[in-house]
């Protein structure tokens, strides 16, 4: 397993945009008007960002815009687009997706790419992520803003209010689900603006990866309101690690419109929407606490699940703002 700072995305053909030439003299006078004309820049961002919020606020339009599209053939199209190795398309790219969520590039390892896929599968800086090394809990696989949340009822759980999903649906498999009733689970929603990777929450290892083919729905909190089951229709991959202690954690990595392509250190294969491979695929990956498992291409969502006797740690609750290491559970006493 790669360690949580360690870089597989060279960036010896990208380029950036460097600081226009001042000729001589004229150093205060650009200052000048660089001072001036920088509320008027703000100015223009917030009222970019007001539009934007009150367009995504209007439920029907949301739904519409991300779900009732042809979706798979998007996010085939995105995965094409995103690779295209050209940095002024990139840079580009990166501006317009900045209109439209809150991108933050301030702790990437890079801060030039030479394709969209490079900024979004981004590696950040070392120390920018420090996982809570406390025995007694797992920590979060991924910064996340947390869904629903809680203990399952059997084997049920919730993707939102009154909105109902089986562990063995989403598991595709009713032995594996038996593992998980009555015990807990947090739903790990990555927007796309978010860092990408996902780490393992505790030292052990990664057993068995099931791939599971489906479609691309959008997994915001509009469409899972709308769509029953929203997560059993989406491509998705379940993780079964063993971790200190034997405990025996799930994390089922779904995939979502624009984000069909989950890649993990430990099989040298990309899952996505073309993929026709294996659905079972054992394995025998050893990991520590934060080492890098694998990415979304986009950003999706990770449900993370645990056997009875677990317990969400203080402050995890629907709504909550994670990062990858933060603590998320706490171990059976």
């Amino acid at each position: 397993m790669k360690s949580a700072n360690s870089s597989s995305f060279p960036d010896a053909d990208a380029t950036t945009v460097a600081p226009a030439a001042v000729a001589p003299g004229a150093s205060s006078a650009a200052a000048s008007a660089e001072s001036a004309a920088a509320p008027a820049r703000g100015g223009l961002s917030a009222t970019l960002a007001a539009w934007r919020d009150r367009l995504l606020l209007q439920e029907d339009l949301n739904f519409l815009l991300t779900n009732r599209v042809p979706r798979i053939a998007l996010t085939r199209f995105m995965g094409w687009f995103s690779k295209i190795r050209s940095p002024l398309l990139a840079r580009l790219s990166i501006g317009t997706w900045r209109l439209f969520t809150d991108l933050d590039l301030s702790d990437a390892r890079q801060k030039r790419f030479a394709s969209l896929h490079d900024c979004f599968t981004r590696e950040l800086v070392p120390g920018a992520r420090v996982f809570d090394a406390d025995p007694a809990v797992i920590d979060s696989p991924c910064d996340a803003i947390v869904g629903a949340c809680g203990s399952l009822e059997g084997l049920g759980a919730l993707q939102a209010k009154g909105s109902p999903y089986s562990m063995v649906e989403l598991l595709g498999s009713e032995a594996l689900a038996e593992r998980y009733r009555d015990g807990m689970y947090v739903t790990l929603r990555l927007t796309s603006a978010m860092y990408h990777r996902f780490h393992a929450p505790d030292r052990g290892r990664l057993r068995h990866v099931t791939y599971i083919s489906g479609d691309a729905w959008n997994v915001n909190p509009i469409a899972l309101k709308r769509v029953e089951r929203l997560f059993c229709r989406n491509e998705r991959a379940v993780l079964q690690t063993e971790l200190e202690g034997g405990h025996q954690v799930a994390l089922v990595a779904v995939a979502a419109i624009l984000v069909a392509s989950v890649r993990l250190h430990a099989l040298d294969v990309l899952m996505h929407l073309r993929y026709r491979g294996p659905n079972e695929m054992p394995c025998d990956a050893s990991f520590e606490r934060g080492d890098e498992l694998g990415w979304f291409e986009h950003g999706s969502t990770i449900i993370v699940l645990a056997p009875r006797g677990f317990e969400l740690c203080e402050g995890i609750a629907t709504g909550a703002r994670l990062r990858a290491g933060m603590r998320l559970m706490k171990r059976p006493a």
